[in-house]
């Protein structure tokens, strides 16, 4: 299968769009090729804390101009996939940004901080030693315990911090409990977004930054792979990796003319 055989896109955002508040060079060319080829395309970004309206903003301010249905986010997958999870939950413990919060009590679940059903678990700019160790408690009295994502770190404008996956990981120490993840590399975001676009697999590939989110959870799905070195994964860090992309582009630009050129 050729580059110009792919018929649509999951796009990851953080490391391919913008690092922090700051767009990566090519964006708004990129938007517009494929617009002009009527590619549908899905941005799946692992990040909870802020809502789809964030992301139209962020590109409208790059002139490149999409709609909300284009967007799925970890916090609009975990509620999607928090009644087959926890059938029977109706009380969630969450930390997380402002933005789960106000996501989990629109789909009609009780915020609280003791006696909760279900533990959520997002990246947290606010993390505290306390809400910590109420997480622990309530994952160790039952509550089910469950991730929007697992990225361990996160490509912020100043260099890579510690993401969602480092709370999670605390928390999985202290509670001797694994987490069931929702975001990538899951294969639930890559399948709710091939659903949303009525698209098959086969013609589908995912566009990131990230070897072990992006292009493995891309795998699972049955997706084919394209990686950009714009955010977290370098060429070093791509020949020692066991997970291998289908394609390879220093930048979007890049990406954009080897599609146009029948690469």
């Amino acid at each position: 299968m050729k580059l110009h055989d792919v018929r649509a896109l999951v796009i990851d955002a953080d490391g391919v769009l913008w690092r922090g508040r700051q767009p990566l060079p090519g964006v708004t060319a990129f938007f517009d090729f494929l617009h002009a080829r009527q590619i549908p395309y899905i941005i799946a970004t692992n990040n909870s804390a802020r809502p789809e309206s964030d992301v139209v903003e962020k590109l409208a301010r790059v002139g490149t101009h999409i709609e909300e249905r284009n967007v799925l986010t970890s916090s609009q997958a975990t509620v999607l996939m928090l009644p087959r999870l926890a059938p029977h939950a109706r009380r969630v413990l969450v930390i997380g940004g402002e933005w789960l919060g106000i996501v989990m009590t629109r789909a009609g679940y009780a915020v609280v901080e003791q006696d909760a059903d279900a533990v959520i678990v997002g990246i947290d700019w606010n993390l505290t030693y306390e809400k910590l160790k109420r997480a622990t408690r309530e994952i160790r009295r039952g509550a089910k315990f469950i991730g929007t994502n697992a990225d361990k770190t996160f490509p912020a404008e100043d260099g890579i911090v510690p993401g969602a996956g480092s709370i999670l990981a605390a928390l999985e120490a202290a509670s001797e409990t694994a987490p069931i993840v929702i975001g990538k590399p899951e294969r639930t975001m890559f399948d709710i977004a091939v659903e949303k676009m009525g698209v098959a697999p086969e013609v589908t590939a995912t566009l990131g930054d990230r070897l072990e989110t992006d292009i493995e959870g891309g795998h699972r799905a049955g997706l084919k792979s394209i990686l950009v070195l714009t955010g977290v994964t370098t060429r070093e860090m791509l020949a020692h990796s066991p997970i291998q992309p289908h394609w390879v582009f220093e930048d979007l630009d890049a990406l954009r003319a080897a599609w146009e050129n029948g690469y």
